[in-house]
């Protein structure tokens, strides 16, 4: 059976690696782990096609122990009980170096299984995952280990093992194989920093390549094709997500609209409607607030517009409102206040509600019949000095005044009013 190209080029030395010069350049701590024939455990976290499987196999070359593959997406229990019952066996007389696939996708159990046998020194773990090992990693078992970030490889990094590979096919082919001069950098910058991608890419091309007068030519019209939306990086319950979100609401919060409508779109061109729809909503009360109160409901309207309409339509009442707040004065005041407010009841500071402000109908029972409590509607300009906190929290104050025109101009109302600097 045919090896696929991104495995018969796999990098067997760390000096082939693709990118990851932080980690493997000639004196980083993780190549001179390697180097010296470390024992440690590891947890290698980062993007697909970064290196990750890679460098765990160089490692497990270096290494006198015996090397065991699992991938928790479909290992069981059974398989490390299996595969620790070997420890000190004659099938594993120097211990036991497990190279684990996708570690997220093991449960807390499966997890704690390993950690007798890291202690004793029997097992060495190395461990990759996709998704932040500080969420998903038990954290037992990653107080044994040490974490080594995966960057997403650049387009110059991975342009090299692209052009390796288009030669490597254009050696074993029967025809001349050829390609437009473009075509290695676009398919590295196509792969979104997943060199697996990117060699795939390759395969796939010269399998479909069309013969032109005897000579196989690879197009970038077929590129197109095959790479669709490999760039994008995006897993609706995994951290590019959550990543996406995160740049969308500090690119408004920031105050910069090109960055808004980029973060947008990646949302976007992945499919996901409702999510930007729900986090521009709360970037209108988090972050424009009181600065500019109409924003909420001109970011509602464009968000019911947009689920009215659906993709593809719906990108422009939304581009429109992330425009709009990205523009619009900011105010985190009411965000603040509530934080504030909420912290004090979560430490036991509340206090019973005044009297005066308690329901009418509670003054039909006790001994204190009278209510005393003062109309607002009753007083000039709709104003009258009460207590309104418990008196346990009496001249707290959770609310200060923005700096924006809107908040200044309420501030200066009241204080007038009321007589008094607020």
């Amino acid at each position: 059976m045919k090896r696929p190209l991104a495995d018969e080029i796999r990098p067997r030395t760390l000096d082939e690696v693709v990118g990851q010069r932080h980690l493997l350049a000639p004196g980083a701590v993780l190549r001179r782990l390697i180097e010296k024939g470390t024992d440690a455990n590891m947890v290698f976290y980062g993007p697909s096609g970064t290196g990750k499987t890679t460098v765990a196999n160089i490692i497990a070359e270096k290494t006198r122990k015996t090397l065991y593959r699992l991938n928790a997406t479909t290992a069981s229990l059974q398989d490390i009980k299996d595969i620790i019952a070997d420890v000190g066996t004659l099938l594993a007389p120097g211990g036991i170096l497990l190279y684990l696939d996708e570690i997220q996708y093991f449960n807390k159990k499966q997890q704690q299984s390993l950690l007798e046998f890291m202690e004793n020194g029997k097992l060495t773990l190395i461990a990759s995952t996709t998704e932040n090992p500080y969420f998903y990693v038990y954290s037992a078992l990653l107080s044994r280990s040490t974490v080594f970030e995966f960057k997403a490889v650049t387009a110059q990094e991975a342009e090299p093992a692209v052009l390796r590979a288009l030669r490597l096919e254009q050696e074993r082919s029967e025809l001349p194989l050829a390609w437009d001069e473009a075509l290695p950098r676009r398919i590295a910058t196509a792969c979104g920093g997943d060199v697996r991608k990117a060699i795939n890419a390759v395969e796939l091309l010269c399998q479909a390549a069309e013969v032109k007068k005897g000579t196989l030519f690879l197009t970038l019209e077929d590129l197109e094709q095959v790479a669709q939306r490999s760039a994008m990086r995006y897993d609706r319950d995994g951290d590019a997500h959550y990543d996406s979100l995160s740049a969308l609401q500090k690119s408004i919060r920031g105050s910069d609209p090109d960055a808004a409508v980029h973060y947008l779109g990646r949302l976007l061109e992945a499919g996901d409607l409702l999510s930007p729809c729900r986090r521009l909503l709360v970037i209108a009360a988090e972050d424009v607030g009181l600065a500019y109160p109409m924003a909420i409901a001109i970011t509602k309207a464009c968000v019911d517009a947009a689920l009215q309409v659906g993709l593809p339509e719906a990108r422009l009442p939304l581009a429109e409102a992330a425009i709009l707040l990205a523009t619009a004065p900011k105010s985190n005041t009411a965000h603040n206040a509530i934080i504030a407010a909420m912290a004090d009841l979560k430490a036991g500071r509340s206090g019973d509600i005044p009297r005066c402000l308690q329901n009418v109908h509670a003054d039909t029972t006790g001994f204190d019949h009278q209510q005393h409590y003062l109309y607002p509607h009753d007083f000039p300009h709709r104003w009258v000095e009460q207590q309104y906190l418990p008196d346990a929290l009496k001249d707290t104050r959770y609310y200060e005044w923005g700096d924006n025109k809107t908040e200044q101009a309420a501030r200066l109302y009241w204080e007038k009013i009321k007589g008094r600097p607020l």
